[in-house]
């Protein structure tokens, strides 16, 4: 089954983790807004700690450090991964079925039923926090 889901006001993490369970058994999903999803913290802490984890670099091979990407889309989507197994054979499966988009609209969703994730939104419950657009733009990102 494919399954369509809104980012727009979710928190990252909460969204991730019911998005991770989906892929996990076996329904494709769509995630549209992905730029509009809100990770809580303060602003300056958020920044900081995704700058660092930017610049780490392996001194004697720096092809083999981790990579972060600063857009939005593939922000999310990285973030999703971490919450699966994706070293394992049923991971890598679980992530190709996984497709981020920063709009509203997909071009490739046609029978895809709307999924609402069921959890508070990041205004009912935190006070600090920041949309992915923002902190991606923070760390660099630059839409052309």
């Amino acid at each position: 089954m494919k399954y369509l889901i809104d980012g727009e006001e979710a928190i990252l993490g909460r969204m991730g983790s019911r998005v991770a369970k989906l892929l996990m058994e076996g329904h494709a999903v769509f995630l549209v807004n992905a730029d509009k999803i809100r990770i809580t913290g303060h602003t300056r802490d958020l920044v900081s700690k995704y700058k660092r984890l930017i610049e780490l670099k392996d001194r004697a091979n720096p092809e083999h450090s981790p990579f972060y990407s600063r857009r939005p889309d593939l922000f999310v989507k990285r973030t999703i991964r971490g919450m699966l197994p994706y070293k394992q054979p049923k991971g890598k499966a679980a992530y190709k079925l996984l497709k981020v988009y920063i709009g509203p609209t997909a071009k490739d969703i046609k029978d895809a039923k709307a999924y609402d994730i069921k959890a508070k939104k990041a205004s009912e419950t935190f006070e600090n926090s920041m949309t992915i657009r923002e902190l991606t733009e923070k760390l660099g990102y630059r839409e052309e």
